[in-house]
């Protein structure tokens, strides 16, 4: 099965706040993140990794890949430093790109870390999955929300845990929805 998620930010103490995370610390953060990912892959599941896997971490990021369940692939995001510079983490992943174009059943995905207005494959039906805007409702948000086909895959609106496609579908619905009622 393929699963997607983003800007994980193991390791880093800030992006709690910067997120609302409902984590304690950092350690709370990673070992729970650690233990959601195990708990939902599959040894042969294929994770993608939409950019920004740790960042400002005191441990190095091989130490996080090697816990991890599944086969990873880095679509590289803009604070992916430490993945890039170590070359034991390197090893660890099946592949690092800075975009690419996957089938995922009946959908063509072109995955990016960062958000873009229009992908390969736009006018024909193909999905477009991203990460780096995390949980804001900036006017990024305004725009990729009135893209059809569009699907953030950060993991503070997908629980915290690699999505299936479907999964994806339909949490990013609900926050959309969390959206309007809150506007209410």
């Amino acid at each position: 099965m393929n699963l997607y998620t983003s800007d994980l930010h193991f390791g880093h103490s800030n992006v709690i706040n910067f997120d609302h995370r409902p984590f304690l610390d950092r350690e709370e953060m990673d070992r729970i993140l650690i233990k959601l990912w195990n708990s939902r892959v599959q040894s042969d599941d294929t994770v993608y990794i939409l950019g920004d896997f740790c960042f400002r971490c005191d441990k190095p990021a091989d130490w996080y890949l090697r816990q991890l369940k599944g086969h990873k692939i880095l679509i590289q995001g803009n604070h992916d430093q430490a993945v890039m510079e170590n070359p034991a983490a390197l090893k660890l992943l099946e592949g690092v790109e800075k975009m690419m174009h996957v089938k995922d059943g009946e959908h063509n995905i072109c995955l990016c870390h960062f958000p873009i207005a229009e992908w390969n494959g736009f006018y024909k039906g193909s999905w477009h999955i991203y990460g780096h805007i995390h949980n804001k409702k900036n006017e990024t948000y305004d725009f990729m929300k009135t893209r059809e086909r569009a699907l953030n895959a950060g993991c503070m609106i997908n629980n915290f845990t690699p999505a299936s496609m479907n999964e994806l579908k339909r949490n990013n619905e609900i926050f959309k929805e969390e959206e309007l009622k809150a506007a209410e």
